[in-house]
């Protein structure tokens, strides 16, 4: 979820972060993933949340998910990860995402 954070957005590689330390993950920097990210860090921030949380979120709200892998790197990210396990999206943001998956379905091939 580093790259749907949106710290990644506006050619920023954080210090010392996953993506900047390491060009393997160069695939989800492509104009279509940069794109998809950007439709879902704004979906985020225009309903008051971190686009991070909201990625976990929806994960957690898949009938069919038993456990959702958090890749933290640090442990304040960690623990905004563990502090929104509860977090409920709406109905809005799901039909939201849907449609931005529908519009990216495979962004970073």
């Amino acid at each position: 979820f580093g790259a749907l954070s949106g710290k990644y957005l506006n050619d920023q590689g954080p210090e010392g972060a996953r993506m900047t330390l390491h060009k393997r993950f160069a695939r989800y920097f492509t104009p279509q993933g940069i794109a998809a990210t950007e439709a879902y860090v704004n979906l985020a921030k225009l309903n008051g949340l971190d686009p991070a949380q909201m990625a976990l979120a929806y994960v957690n709200s898949r009938s069919f998910v038993t456990s959702n892998i958090i890749g933290a790197t640090s442990l304040a990210q960690l623990t905004r990860n563990i502090e929104r396990v509860a977090l409920v999206l709406s109905d809005a943001v799901l039909g939201s995402i849907e449609e931005i998956h529908s519009a990216n379905s495979n962004p970073c091939p």
